[in-house]
């Protein structure tokens, strides 16, 4: 039975690590979304509800 925990915790923190890169992958991607729509139009620019909508 012990031998299977490290397997378990090394899969766990893999997920975590997968989830982490994925949800900053998305973060910086909105990031440069809304550079550019800042670059286009600034009236519109709202960080806030574009951050946290999702």
């Amino acid at each position: 039975m012990p031998q299977i925990w490290p397997m378990n915790w090394l899969i766990l923190f893999m997920f975590f690590i997968i989830t982490f890169l994925v949800f900053l992958s998305v973060f910086y991607f909105n990031m440069s979304l809304e550079t550019n729509h800042q670059s286009s139009s600034s009236s519109s620019y709202n960080p806030v509800s574009l951050n946290w909508k999702w």
